[in-house]
């Protein structure tokens, strides 16, 4: 299962990707399983070295109970130590964003972020990005 950012493409120009491991409870990675969370309003940030993922919604798990997690709770990133350096100058010193693009699973079942580092589109680059897909779609319908 697979939960995307579909907006991180239209509103950021993304110029590199890093996979991070990312630090869940039990009952997080059971409703990441079932597909129940949202990253669209996330972002992360730099604190004390780390970088933590803000404002994801991972959605309580029902059986869980009294054991179940806080569902808008900040989660630490895991990423090689310099992945992480260049990620944190690119934030603070160059003036890019780091954004989530994508939450899976890989291979042996663990759960890791694709993030994003790009800049901002500007209201005209939007629009731009808007008429190419609209030109792509009307090349596969055929219409002229």
């Amino acid at each position: 299962m697979q939960i995307l950012n579909r907006s991180a493409n239209y509103n950021y120009f993304i110029t590199e990707e890093f996979e991070a491991g990312i630090i869940l409870l039990g009952s997080e990675v059971k409703s990441l399983r079932e597909g129940k969370a949202s990253i669209k309003e996330a972002y992360i940030v730099e604190k004390k070295s780390e970088l933590f993922l803000i404002n994801s919604n991972i959605s309580e798990f029902k059986s869980a109970n009294r054991f179940n997690h806080i569902p808008k709770r900040e989660r630490k990133l895991l990423l090689h130590k310099k992945q992480l350096e260049k990620i944190i100058i690119k934030i603070t010193h160059q003036g890019f964003s780091a954004v989530p693009i994508k939450i899976f699973f890989n291979k042996k079942g663990f759960a890791k972020i694709l993030i994003g580092i790009g800049k901002g589109k500007k209201l005209y680059d939007k629009r731009e990005t808007i008429k190419k897909r609209d030109d792509n779609r009307r090349n596969l319908r055929g219409e002229d």
